[in-house]
């Protein structure tokens, strides 16, 4: 059962619409499901709302501590409600997935993100679950940081939401706990619409 969600990016309008926030984008778009809105709460160093569902109350997070320090916005939050690692969902950028696919997960490596590592570190454990919302990967390592902190191109963008759509509507099995149907909603990407055949001009046609 998740009863703390939380998007990880950077904060202020030059960071909103990059790779980077995509974790932003994903909580945006549970408290838009939820109705709630996230406000400022300098004790647990984000934006933060609290919702109900089954009457059980579930926590929205977006920490604005700047990606490397994301860990202190998470634990503080985590340790006051007595929320256990396993409770926790943390939804991030993720360029070894592409663009439209998005992956949930439990523990691991942090794989270099610098947000994973921080609440590696700051809750002490990996046994996280993770929502991996794939942006793509420019090729070379040398331009990784340029690359998250770009806007997607206009394709890439209507991807990525797709694939945050797809995850929201596995919202009640992940406040559920059925994270294995949750595994399914998300996992399963549906293949573009292919395009109509173009119509064969009949004879004598434009002639």
């Amino acid at each position: 059962m998740i009863k703390l969600l939380v998007g990880l990016g950077n904060p202020g309008p030059d960071y909103e619409e990059t790779r980077h926030n995509a974790g932003f984008w994903f909580v945006d778009a549970v408290a838009r499901v939820l109705k709630v809105t996230l406000v400022a709460d300098r004790s647990y160093h984000g934006l933060v709302a609290r919702a109900s569902e089954g009457g059980q109350p579930v926590w929205l997070l977006e920490p604005q501590t700047f990606m490397n320090q994301s860990g202190k916005s998470v634990a503080t939050l985590a340790r006051f409600f007595k929320i256990q690692p396993d409770e926790i969902l943390v939804a991030h950028d993720e360029m070894d997935i592409a663009p439209g696919e998005a992956k949930l997960k439990k523990g691991g490596s942090h794989a270099g993100h610098n947000g994973l590592r921080d609440i590696h570190a700051q809750l002490g454990t990996a046994d996280y679950w993770r929502l991996r919302i794939g942006v793509g990967h420019p090729g070379d390592k040398a331009a990784v940081v340029s690359w998250v902190l770009k806007k997607p191109l206009v394709d890439q963008r209507k991807a990525i939401e797709a694939s945050i759509e797809r995850s929201v509507q596995a919202l009640p099995m992940l406040l559920a706990g059925e994270m294995d149907k949750a595994m399914v909603k998300i996992h399963t990407s549906k293949p573009p619409r292919p395009k109509p055949p173009r119509p064969e001009a009949a004879p004598g046609e434009n002639s």
